[in-house]
Order: structure tokens, then C-alpha cells, then sequence
């Protein structure tokens, strides 16, 4: 029951928001009842920060799984990001923002995690790609690591990125391509370029 709980509250706080959900309509999208679920999380913020926490594991081993597949680092890049994509729902709620405005604890353990996972992801994939001749062989990997990251984070700003100018899967596609661009060599912009055309088909 702990797990279903788990997974219906996360299912619920992607679409509808951290501040949003109460535990009333949890209890109610289940047909369980309240105390069913006091019973294994003590409050809802020990839910939340249950929840995140959860699915940033799932999100994790499953990049990290699209990593052993050794692709190339650009089409590699792409697979993340729709995984990613896949099951964070397109964050129509914008939970990053609510986390961070209504359980700022947790969102900054958060932000410490994916920091750490990505910075490993993101060192490896340029590293790789400089090694096979796509990417720049002048590139300082610690820069590009932290600014891909700080990128990422700011994309999910509400304020400079707001959601009826930009979606999310449109800003992560402009992202991406804006990244990528500035690490290529002609090699890599020939794969670059592929890649974007056969999305746009």
C-alpha cells in the first residue's frame, strides 16, 4: 500500500502541483482514507519529500542505463531528455517551482542530488565526445558541466521562462540545441543537425 500511495501522489503532484494536491484528495483519487495514509507517511511533508526523492532515483537508473548503452554523447543527450521528458509529464503544474517556493528544504537537497548525478553524466558525455572528435578539443569539462546544469535550472524558472510563452518540451529541445551548438566540431554539427531533422519530421 506505501508504494501505491507513493506512486498515485507522485502521479498527482507532477500534474496538479505540490501546493495543489491535499492529502483529502489523495485519499479520495484512491478510495482509501486519510488515516490509511498518515498511517505510512506522517505528514504530507514527509510525502513530498518521499515522492521527489523517488522519482529522482527512477529518473537517475534510468539514465543512467541509457549511459551503458555507450551511444554516441549527442544522440546519448537526446535519449535523457526524452526519458526525462517521459516521465516527468511535461511538469504542466510546474512542481519544480512550487517545490521550491513551498518546501524550499527539500527542493534544495533535490537540486544537491541531480547536481550531483548530472555533473558525473554530463562530465562523462563531453569527455567521450571530445575523445571521438565531435565535440571541441579545447573544452574546460568543469565549465561546461556547471553551466549545462545552471542552464537546466534556470529553464525551469516560471519567471524568465514563463509557460504561456514557452512549453517545456520546447524549451528543453531550445536548450539542448543551444548547448550542443557551442561544444560541436564539424563532425558533431553534421550529427547535430541529423538528429534535429529527423525530430522536426
Amino acid at each position: 500500500m506505501r508504494e501505491k500511495i507513493l506512486h498515485k501522489a507522485t502521479e498527482l503532484f507532477l500534474n496538479l502541483g505540490f501546493k495543489s494536491v491535499t492529502m483529502d484528495d489523495l485519499a479520495n483519487e484512491m478510495g482509501i482514507s486519510k488515516k490509511t495514509i498518515y498511517s505510512h507517511f506522517e505528514n504530507k511533508t514527509k510525502l513530498v519529500e518521499e515522492s521527489t526523492l523517488d522519482l529522482f532515483w527512477f529518473i537517475s537508473n534510468g539514465i543512467d542505463e541509457i549511459i551503458a548503452l555507450k551511444k554516441n554523447p549527442i544522440k546519448e543527450l537526446y535519449e535523457i531528455k526524452k526519458f526525462a521528458m517521459l516521465h516527468l509529464k511535461d511538469e504542466k503544474s510546474s512542481p519544480q517551482y512550487q517545490l521550491q517556493k513551498y518546501y524550499p528544504k527539500i527542493h534544495e537537497t533535490l537540486k544537491q542530488k541531480q547536481y550531483e548525478v548530472m555533473q558525473e553524466c554530463v562530465f562523462d558525455n563531453v569527455e567521450r565526445g571530445v575523445d571521438m572528435g565531435i565535440y571541441r578539443d579545447n573544452l574546460n569539462v568543469n565549465f561546461v558541466g556547471r553551466i549545462y546544469f545552471s542552464g537546466v535550472m534556470s529553464i525551469k524558472d516560471n519567471d524568465l521562462f514563463p509557460k504561456h510563452i514557452f512549453s517545456t518540451p520546447q524549451l528543453m529541445d531550445y536548450y539542448l540545441e543551444y548547448h550542443l551548438r557551442g561544444i560541436v566540431t564539424p563532425k558533431g554539427r553534421k550529427i547535430l543537425n541529423s538528429i534535429i531533422n529527423s525530430n522536426q519530421e
